[in-house]
């Protein structure tokens, strides 16, 4: 349905490998890369110019202070989410419509409108959203952080609340603030993943990472009930806090918990949670069937896995794995995205780089699939926090390829003759 578009670029990866970079599985994804949307910097779709104006004369627009970093696709709607880091930012929950906008630089709507969007409205809008997931019964789930600012800035303006939506009608569903047991005073959630088991929409689990309070936040839709685990493995690796992106060097050593990605559902009925910490170099994994009970997950230090090293250039921000087991994650280190078909051991020979380009992907900030098509979105996040962007390049961009592209010749290549892997991962067999 998007082979119409007419404004995009296209981005010919070359297969070179660049000193100090290892080769993923010795093959790299030859599809070019589409360039589907860029900016300078972000501009929200007001209802006129004097509403604009007035918003920034007012400080209450500063396009300069917005920074995407999150993306999701429902139908024609691509939603786009801005944190608060800094002043001036309109709207924190936005989309832009794909049925109108087919390239360039469109401006982003306030999803589902303005009024809900207003910084500080507690139980009436959102304050700030990260990464957010829609599901297959056309449900939008957003974590709203309340917080405005960013490190030692941070103001928590509102609870942390899991907002709900009904997209089929732009209603909230449900809104649950999380418990005070849930989160401590280092909590920084930025991630979340949604598991809906065989039985239907009421089966619906959240999982929300705690990057620096170091703990896995699990909700239950049908129980409307959280409840929290800790583990060491959701802590950095002290000897992966050091960062080479962007041309600067910077040190996030406290950075735990962040990607996650959940299989499909195995012979037994349950997913398996794959996740990893920013600051580490490995990935690790965990059955549903442990996360989904609460009593099982209060003591359960041995059902986590230990999975291998992605290599010496292996931070990962958001990971997502499709249907077919296919797990696409972002190679931050390496201007880059990488794949595993979970059909084969998590290793480092199994693993491909489907695409990486050192301008159009520096800092690939989070990952999504749909109806076959990979999304990637790039912000330049470490020069926005740590130097100053300059206003007169491109500095994010969202890019897209076919997943049969992304993966033909490489290593994650289907290993069935039908095109599909098994539903059974490797290690359950």
């Amino acid at each position: 349905m998007f082979r119409e578009f007419l404004f995009v670029s296209l981005l010919y990866l070359g297969t070179k490998s660049v000193d100090g970079l290892q080769r993923w599985g010795t093959q790299f994804g030859q599809a070019p890369v589409l360039e589907r949307f860029f900016w300078r910097t972000v501009d929200f779709a007001y209802p006129d110019e004097a509403s604009r104006k007035m918003a920034m004369m007012k400080g209450e627009f500063i396009p300069e202070n917005a920074l995407p970093v999150g993306i999701e696709i429902w139908r024609n709607k691509l939603f786009v989410t801005v944190p608060r880091w800094r002043n001036g930012i309109p709207a924190t929950l936005n989309y832009i419509s794909l049925d109108t906008n087919r390239g360039g630089s469109p401006k982003l709507t306030p999803y589902p409108n303005w009024a809900q969007n207003k910084a500080g409205a507690c139980g009436s809008a959102i304050t700030t959203a990260y990464r957010i997931h829609a599901d297959v019964c056309d449900r939008l789930w957003v974590l709203d952080t309340g917080t405005i600012g960013i490190g030692n800035t941070t103001i928590q303006a509102c609870p942390y609340t899991l907002n709900v939506f009904d997209l089929t009608t732009d209603k909230i569903l449900r809104q649950y603030r999380l418990r005070a047991e849930d989160i401590n005073m280092n909590t920084f959630i930025a991630n979340i993943a949604v598991d809906l088991g065989k039985g239907g929409c009421d089966d619906a689990f959240a999982y929300m990472s705690d990057e620096l309070g170091y703990g896995l936040i699990v909700y239950s839709w049908e129980q409307n009930k959280s409840w929290r685990l800790t583990h060491s493995y959701f802590m950095p690796d002290p000897l992966a806090g050091d960062y080479n992106i962007g041309g600067i060097n910077f040190q996030w050593g406290e950075e735990g918990v962040f990607g996650m990605s959940l299989s499909p559902i195995a012979a037994n009925g349950y997913r398996t949670l794959f996740f990893h910490p920013l600051s580490s170099r490995r990935e690790f994994a965990v059955s549903t069937r442990i996360l989904r009970d609460e009593n099982l997950s209060q003591d359960s230090y041995h059902e986590f896995q230990v999975l291998p090293e992605r290599g010496p250039l292996g931070h990962c921000t958001s990971s997502i794995m499709d249907e077919n087991g296919l797990q696409f994650f972002n190679l931050i280190d390496q201007n880059a995205v990488g794949c595993w078909n979970s059909a084969l051991p998590y290793a480092p020979e199994n693993h491909a780089v489907v695409a990486r380009h050192d301008e159009a992907m520096i800092f690939p900030a989070d990952v999504k699939v749909n109806r076959g098509l990979l999304w990637i979105i790039s912000d330049r996040m470490p020069v926005f926090l740590l130097s100053t962007l300059n206003y007169t390049d491109v500095n994010f961009r969202i890019l897209t390829i076919p997943v049969r592209d992304a993966i033909a010749g490489t290593v994650c290549e289907n290993v069935s003759p039908w095109g599909y892997v098994s539903n059974s991962l490797w290690w359950e067999s």
